[in-house]
């Protein structure tokens, strides 16, 4: 029987009300082998019964590893909360044993493939936690290849290797279902507004620190997507399926997307093939009677998604979306949606995609063969021949942007010779080149990409990017590589080790600029090491050396510390962190001011409190949470907005508010809160976390209104087909800016270069003040460098200020219009965070009374 055949009789039986049977997801008169064990054998439970948690995945999956020759399992990784993360290998057992040999033949993308070289195949299942349909599917997928008996099976695993991810994001999976157990009853409760289809805050969608893994994949800041994209690149898959859920009042999704949102670096035969596809999807979905749709709402721009991701390397991702139950049952314009059904769906599209991808192999492997060989051509093609990049004084920044375009197969060489381009210096062995010669050529085009003019304005994420300007990494395209003394041998990176620290001197000190340096300076507050901040530039000598040192410099004098071998702990601390320590000789400086000035200014400890809950946003609360609490060792208090008016508010010295709804904070709590920054609190407010403080009349700033931006927009002519197109142009989905230091003030300590960029997805606009020290950061008058916003926005943006920060009492407030920290990869920008902790009181600025008309 063909594996087509199968798959007809599998749709025809695969329909159900409630958990049934394996065999009833599965083709019927298939045949398996009776010493596989089926999941409900395992688990305890049918399948579609009950939500499975991830150890009761990891036990079925080891099982079937042990009882079947056809499957292998390795745990790649581990997440924060330290749940395994799974990858199962099923093939024939005669691929199995060469797998090591098939997988080093795909290491050479360019080098001439044998006939019989096996397609791979690669699903993966609910990168979002609490699209759950998802990872149940993978049990009866995993099964059905394990056990099956029928002749097309073996066939298949004879030409295929299957592997499958049955959990992507393991940590926010459990988090959903101790949510749905909680609330499930002994009998099912089908109404949408039952609390167990209403998550609490953060929802089971994002991982342990709130992030979207689903947006990832390129920029790598999860400890999930570094483990999996080694394994990605291992196989090399030429066809991944992504299995999604969206809103219960859907039906099921399958790629293509909306085609005017392809991105331009993707190859035309991937769409082809894409297309091709979806006619299997198509006719499986066909069988059951299901709804579904294809080329809507859903796109594929932005490639740090595990469906686009694939496009940029040779594959062929698929999105799939199935309608969730978001629980075991619920009523929906479509009828009643019960779990089980959800997971048959997965199961379909997961054996059209195997049955599509097995009759195109020969389509796909020679996709991925051109692929390369075309990006060696588009390559020779450019104007110029690839790109140099430097940061100085930040090993930690330098080192994070190597890793990423190595963890995503792009070569790089350092320089031996120093070099200006276009009046900036990049120094011999701090300057990197990466070529566009070689087979990663499009990956590097989507990680330097600065694009701005688009075919379609619309997107379903962000339309910019760009690694470099994220991480503020000085970079230039550049047509020669003479004088460059580049090496020979893919760039190394290698532990860096610090001078010796030299014990018994009158001061310490270390620069600002390095990423670390908030990591460093906390831990020393916290061994009651006590230290001061440069509010000024100076020059001392250093063993003998005069040595000058910036504005922002941390200084440790020796003689008012009081905290046991602290001399050991601050030499400890700074080889850890990597940082050089400077030992002064006195305090008598050279140049500006002396060690004992008043412009020294005293760092006290700080103790952080995020403000979360219903309302707030959790992707922005957790970027602000990994980069303080993981990334910079320090603490963060996460409070709900609701129990702040209980809570003595007097314990911690900032207080952060991001984007979110805060109209429903009580009087009490308001009240609290304006007492507090009165006695000298310090309030931070990003995005609309910004325009509450404003609100309050804390934060002296005046935002442009919703009814000035729609004035912007001519809508004379417009028709009602034009209504998609006009909210496009008044939306910034993602898209970054250049805004413009004022490097005199504490919150821009450790930046030397004027000019900053920014993320903005948000159309909140801070008019530039009137009252002079009070903007610390403006739009530059041409702000747009990377992705779309239209130009009467960009105009509105422009000399418009960014950061606002001045006294309130004595207390400060300081307002960001822009996500610092977003999606955990804008370290440029993160430091302005760290800034306003600890350099909040090194500034003094008096704001007006009420902000400006």
């Amino acid at each position: 029987m063909s594996l087509s055949r199968i798959l007809m009789l599998f749709a025809l039986f695969s329909t159900s009300v409630f958990a049934l049977p394996v065999e009833q997801f599965l083709p019927k008169n298939s045949q398996h082998d009776i010493a596989i064990a089926k999941p409900e054998q395992v688990l305890g439970f049918e399948v579609g019964e009950r939500h499975v948690r991830h150890f009761q995945v990891v036990n079925y999956m080891q099982t079937l590893a042990q009882q079947s020759d056809r499957v292998l399992i390795e745990e790649f990784g581990r997440t924060f909360q330290q749940r395994p993360q799974l990858l199962l290998t099923i093939s024939s057992p005669k691929n199995l044993a060469r797998l090591d040999e098939i997988i080093a033949n795909r290491q050479l993308p360019n080098k001439q493939k044998p006939k019989d070289e096996p397609l791979v195949i690669w699903l993966g299942y609910s990168v979002h936690g609490d699209e759950i349909s998802g990872t149940n599917a993978a049990l009866v997928v995993a099964y059905h290849l394990a056990a099956s008996q029928d002749n097309a099976v073996k066939q298949l695993l004879d030409e295929a290797i299957i592997v499958i991810e049955p959990s992507i994001n393991p940590d926010g999976m459990d988090r959903f279902v101790n949510w749905v157990d909680t609330f499930r009853g002994a009998s099912f409760n089908s109404d949408p507004n039952h609390i167990e289809h209403h998550q609490n805050w953060p929802t089971g969608r994002t991982n342990h620190f709130w992030f979207d893994l689903n947006r990832d994949w390129l920029l790598l800041s999860q400890i999930e997507s570094k483990n999996r994209i080694k394994q990605f690149h291992k196989y090399a898959p030429h066809v991944l399926g992504d299995f999604h859920e969206m809103g219960a009042n859907s039906t099921y999704f399958f790629q293509p997307g909306i085609p005017s949102r392809t991105h331009p670096l993707t190859p035309e035969s991937n769409i082809t093939l894409t297309n091709e596809l979806a006619n299997y999807h198509a006719s499986a979905l066909d069988q059951t009677k299901q709804l579904y749709f294809s080329q809507e709402s859903f796109d594929d721009f932005y490639y740090g998604k595990g469906s686009t991701y694939p496009d940029i390397n040779a594959s062929v991702g698929i999105l799939f979306e199935q309608a969730s139950s978001r629980g075991f049952a619920q009523e929906t314009i479509n009828g009643l949606l019960t779990f089980d059904q959800t997971i048959a769906n997965q199961v379909t599209t997961s054996f059209s995609t195997i049955e599509g991808a097995w009759q195109n192999k020969d389509k796909l492997k020679a996709h991925r063969k051109q692929f390369y060989l075309d990006g060696f051509k588009l390559a020779s093609n450019q104007d110029f021949k690839g790109y140099l990049f430097s940061v100085n004084n930040d090993d930690y920044r330098l080192h994070s942007f190597i890793e990423k375009l190595q963890a995503h197969q792009v070569k790089v060489y350092q320089t031996s010779r120093d070099q200006t381009i276009n009046g900036k210096l990049f120094k011999a062995k701090q300057s990197f080149y990466v070529p566009l010669a070689q087979a990663q050529y499009r990956m590097i085009e989507a990680m330097f990409n600065q694009q701005t003019d688009f075919r379609d304005n619309t997107f379903y994420d962000v339309s910019g990017w760009t690694i470099p300007l994220a991480m503020n990494i000085t970079f230039e395209a550049i047509t020669k590589t003479s004088g460059l003394g580049l090496a020979k041998q893919n760039y190394q990176i290698n532990t860096q080790t610090t001078a010796p620290f030299t014990s018994g001197a009158y001061a310490y000190a270390f620069d600002w600029s390095h990423s670390l340096a908030p990591k460093l300076l906390n831990q020393l507050l916290k061994k009651d090491i006590k230290v001061r901040v440069s509010t000024q530039d100076f020059s001392v000598t250093s063993q003998g050396n005069v040595v000058d040192f910036n504005a922002g410099t941390i200084v440790i004098p020796a003689g008012i510390q009081t905290a046991d071998n602290w001399e050991q702990t601050l030499s400890a601390l700074s080889a850890k962190n990597g940082i050089e320590i400077s030992a002064l000789d006195t305090g008598l400086t050279v140049k500006g001011i002396d060690l004992g000035s008043r412009n020294m200014q005293i760092i006290s400890p700080i103790n952080v409190l995020l403000v979360g809950g219903k309302g707030v946003s959790q992707y922005e609360a957790g970027e602000v949470l990994y980069y303080l609490d993981n990334l910079m060792q320090i603490p963060v208090s996460v409070v709900e907005k609701q129990r702040l008016a209980s809570i003595d508010l007097t314990r911690y010295s900032h207080i952060m508010l991001v984007n979110g709804r805060y109209r429903d904070l009580s009087e009490v709590a308001i009240n609290n809160l304006a007492l507090w920054l009165e006695n000298g609190g310090v309030m931070i407010g990003q995005k609309a976390g910004a325009q509450w403080l404003a609100q309050q009349s804390w934060l002296r700033a005046d935002f442009v209104s919703k009814a000035t931006l729609d004035d912007l927009f001519d809508t004379s002519s417009l028709g009602y087909g034009d209504k998609e197109a006009l909210g496009a142009r008044k939306r910034i989905a993602g898209a970054i800016y250049q805004s413009e230091l004022d490097l005199s003030h504490p919150l821009t300590f450790g930046y030397q270069q004027k000019t900053l960029p920014l993320f903005k997805n948000s159309t909140l606009i801070m008019r530039q003040p009137q009252t002079p020290f009070i903007s610390v950061a403006t739009y530059s008058d041409k702000p747009l460098m990377s992705g779309y916003s239209d130009r009467n926005l960009v105009n509105q943006i422009a000399n418009n200020s960014a950061i606002i920060a001045h006294n309130y009492g004595k207390g400060r407030v300081i307002g960001f219009t822009d996500n610092l920290t977003f999606r955990g990869y804008w370290l440029g920008s993160a430091k302005l965070l760290a800034n306003s902790l600890f350099f909040s009181k090194a500034f003094s600025a008096q704001a007006p009374r009420q902000a400006q008309d």
